[in-house]
Parts: C-alpha cells; sequence; structure tokens
C-alpha cells in the first residue's frame, strides 16, 4: 500500500510549532527566573508552618495555653513599638527565605567509581556465600550490594578500606580454608600490595575487612621505659595491647605500641625462637635483645654463620664471649649448663636455709645462639657433640636460674632444631616475607593479616605463648662496623653499647667464658 503524505496544514506549520514550544521554554524560564525570590520565600513559609504544626502537636493540652497567651502578648508588645510590624515581617521573610534556600545535595552514598568497585566485589562473592538451595539468597547475581555491605570506606584512589559484609548462616566459616579463601578473593579484588585484617564475627555472621597501615620503620635502638625482665622486642599496631612506651623516631618523638616480652623466674614464656629468611632482621632482633640484655646481665653469643655481625659486642662489660667456631661454642654452651646447675643448687640450698637467693643466682644470664643448623651439622662431620643438645639444661631449668635462651634460625635449616629447643621456646617470632602456612607452621596460629610480598628487614609477626598472634616490626639495630649502614644508626648503637672490660688489642687472648662458676 502507497504511504500517504501528510495533510499540508500539518506539515507546514511543524517549524511554527517548534518554535512556539522554544518560546514557551524561554518564557517559562524566564518567569521562573523572575519569581524565583517569591518561589524560595513561599516555599520556606510552608517549612516553617509545617514546623510550627510540629511543634504544636508535641505542645502538651496542659501547656497550650500558657503558650497561646504568650504568643499573643508577644505580637501586642510588637504591634505597639515604633516599627514593630514591619521588623516582624522582615523577620519572617528572611527566615523564610533562608528555610526555603535550595542547598546543594550532600552526597550520603559511594560515588560512581566506587559503586561499581562493590558491585564487582558482591558479584565475586556471589559462588562463595550463595547455594541452590536458599529460596532468598543474600548473594546472587545481579543482586543489590548494599543488602550484604553495611558499612564502607575508601582511600584516596578509590580502593576500599574498611568494609563490613554479611554472609549466610549456612557459610562453613569455622573452617580455615573456606575462611582464607574468602580472605584470598578479598585481598586480591581489593587491591594487592597492601596488608589486610580480618574480622570474622561467627555469632553475628558478619566478616570486617580492614586495610592496615604500615608499622613504622624510623624507631632505632633506644633505651625503652621497661620494668625488669621486660625485653622489647618490636612495636605493633596500636590496638594489639594495652601498652605504649616513649621512642624517638627520625626527629619526633611519640608513643608506640610495643610488642613485651618477659622474662625470669615468673614469666610462662622464658625462652624465644626466631625464625626468619636470609636478610629478614633475624640477627638485627638478637643484636637489639643484647643491648637490652646488657643493661642488668650477663650475654653469652654463639653465632653459627660466622659473619662477624656481633663483633661489636666483643670485650664489652657483661658479654661473656662471642664464639663463631664450633669449638668455642661448644665450650661456652658446657659453661653455661655448668652455670645454670650451680644456680639451681646455690638457690635451692639458700632456701632451705630460710635465706634469699645469692646475687650471683639472681643476675640474668643470656645465651644467644645464632644459625644452631650450622653449629650442628660441623659437629655431625667432625663427631663431635651437638651444641644443641648443651642447651636441654638451660632450656629446662633456666626459667628457675635466671637463664634465657634466645635462638635464631632459617625456615631452610628450621628442621635441624632439636625437640628440645622446640618444646622450650614457647615465645616466638617470624621474620621476613612468609607464607600464612609458614607463619602457622611457626607460631602454632596463622596470622590474622594476609602477608604482604615485598617487607622491610625486621618486619614479621609475634606470639608470646598462648597469646594472639601480631604484627611487629624490629627496632632498627644494625652492625655499626657494617660500612652500609647510616652514621645515624651507627651512632645509635654505639651509644648503647657498655664499655670495653677489655682492651682491643687483648680481645683475642681473652677466655671464652669465666673461669670460676
Amino acid at each position: 500500500m502507497a504511504r500517504r503524505p501528510l495533510p499540508r496544514i500539518l506539515s507546514s506549520s511543524s517549524a511554527s510549532v517548534a518554535r512556539s514550544r522554544e518560546l514557551a521554554r524561554t518564557a517559562a524560564d524566564s518567569a521562573t527566573d523572575v519569581l524565583h525570590p517569591l518561589i524560595t520565600i513561599s516555599r520556606g513559609l510552608r517549612k516553617l508552618a509545617a514546623a510550627g504544626r510540629t511543634k504544636w502537636s508535641a505542645t502538651p493540652k496542659d501547656k497550650r495555653g500558657p503558650a497561646l497567651f504568650l504568643a499573643g502578648a508577644v505580637i501586642l508588645v510588637v504591634a505597639l513599638i515604633p516599627y514593630g510590624p514591619l521588623l516582624a515581617l522582615i523577620t519572617v521573610m528572611a527566615a523564610a527565605a533562608w528555610k526555603g534556600h535550595e542547598r546543594a545535595p550532600v552526597q550520603t552514598g559511594p560515588a560512581p567509581e566506587q559503586t561499581e568497585r562493590l558491585q564487582s566485589l558482591y558479584e565475586a562473592l556471589v559462588p562463595y556465600f550463595s547455594v541452590p538451595e536458599d529460596p532468598d539468597p543474600l548473594f546472587a547475581h545481579g543482586g543489590a550490594w548494599d543488602k550484604a555491605f553495611s558499612e564502607y570506606e575508601f582511600d584516596d584512589g578509590n580502593r576500599p578500606s574498611r568494609l563490613l559484609i554479611r554472609y549466610p548462616a549456612y557459610f562453613p566459616d569455622g573452617e580455615a580454608s573456606s575462611r582464607a579463601r574468602i580472605e584470598q578473593l578479598l585481598g586480591a579484588k581489593s587491591g594487592r600490595g597492601r596488608e589486610y585484617r580480618f574480622d570474622w564475627d561467627e555469632e553475628g555472621n558478619q566478616l570486617v575487612m580492614t586495610v592496615l597501615d604500615a608499622l613504622p620503620t624510623t624507631i632505632a635502638a633506644q633505651r625503652f621505659v621497661t620494668a625488669p625482665g621486660e625485653t622489647v622486642l618490636g612495636f605493633t599496631d596500636a590496638d594489639a595491647v594495652p601498652r605504649t612506651v616513649p621512642v624517638q623516631g627520625g626527629d619526633a618523638s611519640y608513643d608506640a605500641t610495643p610488642v613485651i616480652w618477659r622474662t625470669g623466674p615468673r614469666s610462662t614464656e622464658p625462652h624465644l625462637l626466631v625464625v626468619g629468611q636470609p636478610g629478614s632482621g633475624t640477627t638485627t632482633l638478637l643484636r637489639s635483645i643484647a643491648l637490652q640484655a646488657l643493661e642488668d646481665g650477663d650475654v653469652l653469643i654463639a653465632e653459627g654463620s660466622g659473619t662477624g655481625e656481633y663483633a661489636c659486642l666483643t670485650g664489652r662489660t657483661g658479654v661473656l664471649a662471642v664464639e663463631c667456631g664450633l669449638s668455642g661454642a661448644l665450650a661456652g654452651l658446657e659453661w653455661a649448663a655448668a652455670e645454670t646447675e650451680r644456680r639451681l643448687i646455690s638457690a635451692n640450698r639458700a632456701r632451705q636455709a630460710g635465706q634469699p637467693a645469692p646475687d650471683d643466682t639472681r643476675r640474668p644470664l643470656w645465651i644467644l645462639l645464632d644459625r644452631p643448623s650450622v653449629f650442628a651439622h660441623l659437629a655431625a662431620a667432625d663427631g663431635r657433640t651437638d651444641p644443641q643438645q648443651l642447651l636441654q639444661v638451660p632450656l629446662r631449668h633456666g626459667r628457675a636460674a635466671n637463664v634465657t635462651v634466645v635462638v635464631a634460625e632459617q625456615f631452610d635449616t628450621l628442621d635441624a632444631l632439636n625437640e628440645s629447643v622446640r618444646a622450650h621456646t614457647r615465645a616466638r617470632v617470624v621474620l621476613g616475607p612468609s607464607v600464612p602456612d609458614e607463619v602457622e607452621h611457626v607460631l602454632g596460629a596463622p596470622p590474622h593479616t594476609t602477608p604482604t610480598p615485598d617487607v622491610p628487614p625486621g618486619r614479621g609477626y609475634a606470639r608470646l605463648g598462648t597469646g594472639p598472634v601480631m604484627r611487629l616490626q624490629v627496632p632498627v639495630t644494625p652492625d655499626p662496623y657494617d660500612d652500609a649502614t647510616s652514621e645515624t644508626h651507627r651512632q645509635a648503637v654505639l651509644e648503647l653499647l657498655p664499655e670495653r672490660s677489655v682492651p682491643v688489642e687483648d680481645v683475642r687472648n681473652v677466655d671464652p667464658v669465666p673461669a670460676e662458676g
């Protein structure tokens, strides 16, 4: 069928109709601009009237009479004073104009880019938080993310920095593998290279994901404000422990949250095991512990790596020996075992006589053993005693004899530690890059954060006994004789070193341990 042409009257008047609509729209906009003050005042008067009605409805009936009398008296006074009605009208119009002024709407929800990220996270969690049998799933493809994410925060890059997730009650949140899958997914979708903390509320079926700030790496070796028997292993998050100590970090002084390790007769974790990768800061931690122990105790050091990392302590007051060879290490540890037994016998005799323990049994004795696996290999090749066997007496009875043992080993030779060392070192530290399984193997519990692949030296986790796993940053305590050490850190360590008890030229001729117990 042929298409009929439009009537002439319609085709010829289309242009005039368009012009008429444009003129009408322009006239309406102009009228709106002209009448905008009147519109604003009218809107304000309506809001004031509505507020007045609400106030009047909320007023008790027994107080409405006095309120009306007071309002009438005010109106009478205003009407009698000069220019009173005019001032009242101006005041009402000003209040109406302010009340009716259209303010820019305040954005209460996320930005479009943030909404896309939240929807992407929601869709990624659907396969894990939904089952086909659920008649009303909280997570479903194409569903609304705001039902599952009740709280959210973003950083400057529009990446989630905090997220509160509601999940179904049938999700197996008690299984470590199920929780690990969710944590890995959220960490990958929210942004790699950051450290996340996941707090699972199994009773409320809620998960809080928080991005953690990096721990400070500017705190160098210094005198920390601690009580006798307390050692600062490093520093952790502000909400991890209810205690702070004043520190000097860079050019500023502030209060930091320390990880305090308590030793001595009242300690429940009298010995420490430090595990890490090469260059992760295990030797730095032992050096920091030695500097703190020398304030009121004696230190015996056996270094299996033989790199001279503790040469700065040789010949210092309180340093009994710094041994790098197998023979010296065996001699020193044999003396330490005999000294432990002597202290136990002496303290026992004093108690039986009703006297306090002798002073020489109450002075702390520290045994620092770095890389015992090297000594074990050399001893096996030479047919000699493994130095770790000589640690059995200090490990078992050191708590009562004020003897503390600190052992540092690397992950690849962790199996070389004997059962006695593993059983008695209940305070544990893991330093350097590691996966959650490695951290759990050493500490006995998984970390509550996701380890990052790139960490600074001295960064890791600590767990004291059966306590929680805490993030840890060891104070910067480098070898002052290392050429790569900065002058600031070198001076910080040198200032903490005790005075030399033996001249430098006579250090090599000193007996490795005291001749007498």
